[in-house]
C-alpha cells in the first residue's frame, strides 16, 4: 500500500501532462485566418473554407470600431481597435456566404462586404 502513495501522485501528474499535450495539439491543428477591418473594407475580403473544417477567425480593427456579420454562418462579432477577437466557425454546408460590417463606421460603411466560400 505504501507504493500506491508514492506512485499515485506521479500517475496523476502524468495524466495531467498528457491531457495538456493533447489539448495543445488539438488547438495547434485549428487553422487561423487573420481578417483586418479598416475604413472601408475587410482584408482579405474573401476567404475559402472546407465544409466541416473548424477555423479560427482572428478579427482585427485597424482604425475604428467595426463588426463582422455573416448571418448564415452565425457570425456577429464586434471588434475594437487594439483588441483582436477570435471567432471559431465550422460551416456545415457549402456555398457562398455574404457578410457586412454591422457597425456604422463612416461614409463608406456600405461598401464593407465580406464573402466566405465554403466547398465540399
Amino acid at each position: 500500500m505504501k507504493w500506491i502513495r508514492r506512485v499515485l501522485p506521479a500517475m496523476l501528474m502524468l495524466g495531467l501532462v498528457i491531457r495538456e499535450a493533447s489539448t495543445s495539439l488539438a488547438q495547434e491543428q485549428i487553422r487561423t485566418i487573420e481578417i483586418h477591418a479598416h475604413r472601408f473594407a475587410f482584408s482579405p475580403a474573401e476567404i475559402r473554407l472546407k465544409k466541416g473544417e473548424t477555423v479560427k477567425l482572428r478579427l482585427i480593427s485597424d482604425d475604428v470600431a467595426h463588426s463582422l456579420v455573416v448571418p448564415d454562418l452565425h457570425i456577429k462579432q464586434e471588434m475594437l481597435k487594439g483588441h483582436p477577437v477570435d471567432v471559431t466557425v465550422a460551416p456545415n454546408r457549402s456555398g457562398d456566404f455574404h457578410g457586412v460590417c454591422g457597425r456604422f463606421c463612416g461614409s463608406g460603411h456600405g461598401s464593407m462586404v465580406f464573402t466566405v466560400h465554403v466547398t465540399d
